[in-house]
């Protein structure tokens, strides 16, 4: 069946986590153009994450094709676009996918974002032509379904939804943004009625923010698409990191994005409430985006199998709610194996002289400020230097 076959008939569809930010601790991927070339130049370490979601309960694998435009590959000085050539990355992350979805019962999702042409104020034709490098090795590829993710302002997201619909195949649209809109402040009510407009078929949110923010964000999409009398299946891929303290551009306005983030790790048991709350929001595609790991996934497949009727194969070395702790050593630790103990833990974070929120930077740029427009050269010595008179310890 097809993601749509499989929503319609109300099944629960159970994305995968976050590439960049795994794949960038293991040594794969680069920090600041966060570009997936690892497809090429580490296939194995690809597509053994694809493996450890799949056994985790993801039953939609999504190419790894996150930033694989070619203006983003070659952004800033980057040597992918003529190294490797966006082709190669793209085609190299289809296959890799499948390779995978084939050995259970997964679907494969071609996926693309935001581009470096429109924040520098690109015309639609030039923005949409970046799409289409990537739609045509997807189509070329066969992937069962399309997803635009990771899109910061809803025009921008249309465009991409507009050339994804060409294809024919199915489509998805997250968009990274919080209960404020976009950055141009559209409401997030507004983002979704657009989107389905454009031709989108399941809506939502990826990255950027928490899960409770995330939920509060689809929640205002939600009502917005009942107003206006337009229906669409809905689709959550939150952060794995606690952001209260965000401002409107989400975790990256953080001081600590991106080395520092590892104190505001969410829970495994976080995120069963976190798949409960969405279930019972009416969202049937739930996943994760950056810090979300097999294990955080395998949370969302827990603490949904009584409603899909099984347990993922990774749940075999994993008792529910801490219960395989009854074979420990220690009698503390076994007085631990039970729902409740877990349930209500309120971790500390071990770093008596931290804060428990921070001041987001909060910038104010956006599409069209001189500091966001984007170049092939690598960022000079002169522009670091005016940045970092600018930045505030």
């Amino acid at each position: 069946q097809g993601i749509l076959e499989r929503l319609d008939a109300g099944e629960i569809v159970i994305g995968d986590g976050g590439f960049v930010f795994a794949l960038e601790k293991r040594g794969y991927v680069k920090a600041g153009p966060w570009t997936p070339e690892a497809t090429v130049e580490h296939p194995e370490a690809v597509r053994q994450l694809h493996r450890e979601f799949l056994r985790a309960g993801s039953n939609v694998l999504q190419t790894f094709t996150f930033y694989a435009s070619e203006d983003k590959l070659e952004n800033r000085g980057n040597y992918v676009a003529e190294k490797i050539s966006c082709q190669k990355v793209n085609e190299a992350a289809c296959d890799i996918a499948r390779e995978v979805a084939n050995e259970g019962n997964a679907l494969v999702a071609g996926g693309v974002s935001q581009t470096p042409s429109y924040l520098s104020c690109k015309d639609k034709a030039e923005v949409k032509a970046a799409f289409r490098k990537q739609l045509d090795v997807f189509m070329k590829k066969n992937v069962d379904f399309l997803i635009a993710e990771y899109f910061e302002h809803v025009e921008e997201a249309v465009w991409a939804v507009e050339v994804l619909k060409e294809s024919g195949k199915p489509v998805a649209a997250t968009m990274c943004i919080g209960p404020e809109g976009d950055m141009h402040g559209v409401p997030p009510g507004q983002c979704a009625v657009q989107l389905v407009k454009a031709g989108a078929s399941i809506v939502g949110v990826n990255c950027h923010f928490d899960p409770d923010t995330s939920l509060e964000t689809v929640k205002l999409m939600k009502e917005g698409l009942q107003a206006a009398k337009l229906k669409a299946h809905l689709m959550s891929q939150p952060l794995a990191y606690h952001t209260p303290d965000c401002g409107k551009q989400g975790f990256i306005d953080l001081p600590e994005f991106p080395f520092g983030l590892e104190p505001r790790i969410v829970t495994r048991w976080d995120i069963q409430k976190y798949a409960r709350k969405a279930y019972d929001l009416g969202i049937r595609f739930i996943g994760g985006c950056c810090g979300f790991e097999p294990y955080h996934i395998r949370a969302i497949a827990e603490e949904l199998a009584p409603e899909r009727g099984f347990l993922p194969e990774a749940s075999e070395k994993h008792g529910s709610w801490g219960n395989s702790l009854s074979m420990h050593t220690k009698p503390w630790v076994r007085a631990r194996a039970r729902k409740e103990y877990w349930e209500n833990l309120r971790p500390a974070s071990g770093r008596p002289y931290c804060p428990s929120v921070s001041k987001p930077d909060g910038w104010g740029v956006t599409k069209g400020t001189r500091e966001l427009m984007q170049q092939k050269e690598a960022t000079s010595e002169q522009q670091l230097k005016e940045l970092f008179q600018k930045q505030k310890f």
